[in-house]
């Protein structure tokens, strides 16, 4: 250990640690916003009485965006045909981009259908330009009715959404209702469970915490109901990002429409249960999400709109920056154990210790705090929280690069994620077509890993055991999602 301490010049060591500071002050700003989310959550309206059914149900279009499906997509329209909604009033679109047998599976049971008295139609384009987004425009200038209500392959809808969620678009001004999305495989495995509780802690927190407090929120793409001509006065669907719900979504409230979350309506989906299959989802989004905050954060602060709008949507297009700053503090992390050993100062630690606190315990209390309002097993559901945390460290070498290659621009190519009706434990996945192929990034993360096994041991050997809790997690981190990679890969080989 002397070595190390002997090699640093004090310049260097000073430098380092306020790097350190500035990185762990920077995710406790993001920190500090989870608290506002919960202030805002904590103060919501409590939900009124659903609104009453229209005198006349308005015409709805349901859109079923599929891309090679085949173990979902008859799930899927079987659950559409089941919606509980007046005759003549309802069409079903199965918008469909396949390039394998879903197209013939989807063909069968869409026939079938119309035999039945279904409007079905069977919409194929001749090019997949735009993905999903191109395939909802293709399919808006077509439909009948005046509300779109999108289903991607992975949902399975209730047969009362309908008939939920219309009545909330009864007020002219409301563009878009979202549905809270529930999760077939939530008990599946340690990964699904910390899937699921992330995802609660948005939509449960972030989602009512935003509309109760007038700020902008986004439709999630699927399990919702847009009004068409919010649609068509925002500009239409565009694929300039790769999550055009969430640029629609800024776009239509940037031109004043109201979103409405529904949190009691709940709408059933699959979690991804393969670690690159989510990877390439959590990719898309956190890629997708910077590249829509370069395209409309500009818009947002020239509007006049009142400023907490303004700031708040800054920190909701912005949060995936975390990660960069989290691989930042990882990649640092052993140099500044040592730098903070020579610097004996009790200034830094009472600063960082307060810094890493301030980042680390609202997360905790925020995806608790959902698990509360959604579960009436809240209290078992905590000891996975800690594991999501873990997980989001893992994660940090993925998702910072999806921040940088969405800062820089470009071409994106849509990843889709596989699905294979994976409902409850001892599904199997591994031997159904489809994959998301391992990249040489989970060796950066299996190496990252080793970087804080080989770190423990030094400190340990050095007779440093405080800093070794902290360095446990980044290492548990790291090598559960590089090594799961790689697993996962073999097992579909």
């Amino acid at each position: 250990m002397q070595p190390f301490l002997d090699a640093m010049p004090a310049a260097a060591r000073n430098s380092l640690l306020a790097l350190h500071l500035v990185l762990w002050g920077l995710l406790a700003a993001y920190g500090i916003h989870r608290v506002h989310l919960l202030r805002l959550f904590r103060r919501r309206a409590r939900p009124a009485a659903r609104p009453d059914p229209p005198e006349t149900w308005p015409r709805v279009t349901i859109q079923l965006p599929v891309y090679n499906e085949r173990y979902v997509a008859e799930r899927l329209l079987d659950a559409a045909a089941a919606m509980d909604y007046p005759a003549g009033r309802l069409e079903i679109q199965i918008l469909d981009d396949s390039t394998d047998r879903t197209s013939a599976l989807v063909a069968a049971k869409a026939a079938d259908l119309v035999e039945r008295g279904h409007d079905v139609v069977h919409l194929r384009r001749a090019a997949r330009d735009g993905f999903k987004a191109g395939a909802l425009q293709h399919g808006l200038l077509r439909a009948k009715g005046d509300l779109l209500a999108i289903f991607d392959a992975d949902f399975v809808p209730p047969p009362s959404f309908l008939r939920d969620l219309v009545p909330y678009l009864n007020e002219p001004d409301v563009g878009m209702v979202q549905a809270r999305w529930r999760h077939l495989n939530q008990d599946y495995s340690l990964l699904s469970q910390a899937q699921a509780i992330s995802l609660d802690g948005h939509f449960v927190i972030e989602h009512a915490a935003r509309m109760s407090g007038g700020r902008f929120f986004n439709f999630n793409g699927t399990a919702g109901i847009l009004r068409k001509r919010c649609i068509e006065e925002a500009g239409g669907w565009q694929w300039d990002t790769l999550t055009e719900d969430l640029d629609l979504s800024y776009r239509a409230q940037l031109k004043g429409w109201r979103f409405v979350f529904a949190p009691e309506v709940g709408c059933p989906s699959e979690l991804p249960v393969e670690m690159n299959a989510f990877k390439t989802q959590q990719y898309r989004w956190v890629k997708g999400s910077i590249q829509v905050a370069r395209k409309l954060l500009p818009s947002v602060w020239r509007s006049r709109l009142p400023l907490p709008v303004k700031i708040e949507a800054t920190f909701h297009l912005t949060v995936n920056v975390a990660y960069v700053l989290l691989f930042l503090v990882s990649a640092l992390a052993y140099p500044v154990v040592i730098a903070r050993i020579e610097a004996k100062s009790l200034l830094f630690t009472v600063v960082d210790a307060a810094l890493f606190l301030t980042a680390s315990i609202p997360a905790l209390v925020y995806f608790a705090a959902a698990q509360r309002a959604t579960r009436r097993d809240w209290r078992r559901q905590l000891r996975f929280v800690p594991f999501v945390l873990t997980l989001g460290l893992g994660l940090a070498v993925n998702n910072t690069r999806a921040v940088i290659t969405g800062l820089v621009g470009g071409a994106s190519d849509f990843q889709r994620t596989p699905k294979f009706s994976i409902e409850r434990r001892g599904d199997g996945w591994s031997g159904k077509r489809y994959r998301s192929p391992v990249t040489a990034w989970a060796g950066v993360e299996i190496s990252m890993g080793l970087y804080f096994a080989w770190a423990m041991i030094s400190l340990a050997h050095a007779r440093l055991f405080a800093p070794l809790p902290f360095l446990l997690l980044y290492m548990a981190g790291f090598l559960y999602v590089g090594l799961v990679s790689v697993l996962h890969a073999v097992r579909r080989a």
